[in-house]
């Protein structure tokens, strides 16, 4: 019996296990994918306090080391559901587990296009991550789909592998930071392509190509070898539905408390209703959440 069990080991999840164990409290952090979550497809990063500059590959490790230094248990596995009796039992692939409370920090996936033969394409020629997959395409031609800061650092990064890069955004601005912008528009072999969507999909086994149609209906042909998609998150709170409020994206319908409609189970980082989803809000909610499961636990 585990007096916290953590779904989740982004920075959310692990900031909860590193507070509810300073607390005393005997923990168990599960992640289905990678420790560390999406700040590890981050080549850089540097708006984390402590940290002049660091990959978020760096921070991630940093983050797992300290919280298995502290006691902390983990598991590799992928939750499937809750229950509630007098205890909460999380049933994964690997087996069940029982808590006395729950938070849940699953954050969130990367968002599709939505096209036919997408899925197909995923990992022979679209990629969600340049600082993982973008050596991969040293020398040729890539398109980056999104205009977001996600999307224009996977482009800068890749300009600096790549022949030729298109950055395709769907309105007629970038919405990422200034700075992203201009570094990415001093770039020479970086073409912005502005108010323009993918509508298909061209390749056999693998990518060659997509065509596109700008919203003033002109379509056009780019060949490439490789696309990144960067258009956003889905969060991953679909099993937990019976147990939190979900608002109309699908994201916990929380308070600043991390508090849920159910006793016992709390909800933290990018899988929560927020406007700012980074690192450092991430980390808040894990304390918060961890605090308000340790007050719980201890006036049972």
């Amino acid at each position: 019996m585990y007096d916290i069990i953590i779904i989740g080991g982004g920075p959310a999840g692990l900031t909860a296990a590193l507070y509810a164990k300073r607390a005393n409290k005997n923990v168990l952090v599960i992640e289905k994918a990678i420790f560390g979550g999406q700040i590890t497809f981050s080549p850089k990063v540097e708006n984390i306090p402590g940290f002049l500059s660091l990959s978020g590959n760096e921070f991630a490790e940093k983050l797992i080391e300290q919280v298995l230094e502290q006691g902390a248990e983990v598991e590799m596995c992928e939750v499937t559901g809750i229950s509630k009796n007098e205890s909460f039992t999380v049933h994964t692939d690997g087996g069940d587990f029982e808590g006395k409370s729950v938070i849940i920090a699953t954050g969130a996936k990367h968002r599709m296009l939505g096209l036919n033969r997408e899925e197909q394409f995923v990992g022979e020629g679209i990629s969600f991550c340049a600082v993982c997959d973008g050596a991969f395409f040293t020398g040729k031609t890539v398109a980056v789909i999104g205009g977001g800061n996600s999307a224009l650092q996977e482009a800068i990064l890749l300009s600096d592998l790549a022949k030729k890069v298109y950055v395709v955004q769907n309105l007629d601005r970038l919405t990422g930071e200034e700075k992203l912008q201009q570094q990415l528009k001093a770039k020479d072999n970086v073409e912005i392509i502005l108010g323009t969507v993918v509508t298909e999909l061209i390749g056999e086994d693998t990518l060659t190509g997509i065509k596109v149609e700008s919203n003033c209906g002109r379509s056009d042909t780019l060949d490439i070898d490789g696309m990144f998609v960067a258009i956003g998150l889905i969060p991953q709170n679909e099993p937990f539905a019976e147990h939190i409020a979900l608002n109309q994206w699908g994201y916990a319908d929380s308070a600043e408390d991390c508090k849920t409609v159910t006793e016992g189970i709390f909800v933290a980082g990018d899988c929560r209703s927020k406007r700012i989803r980074q690192v450092a809000t991430a980390a808040a909610d894990g304390a918060i959440a961890a605090l308000a499961a340790c007050d719980y636990i201890d006036n049972l």
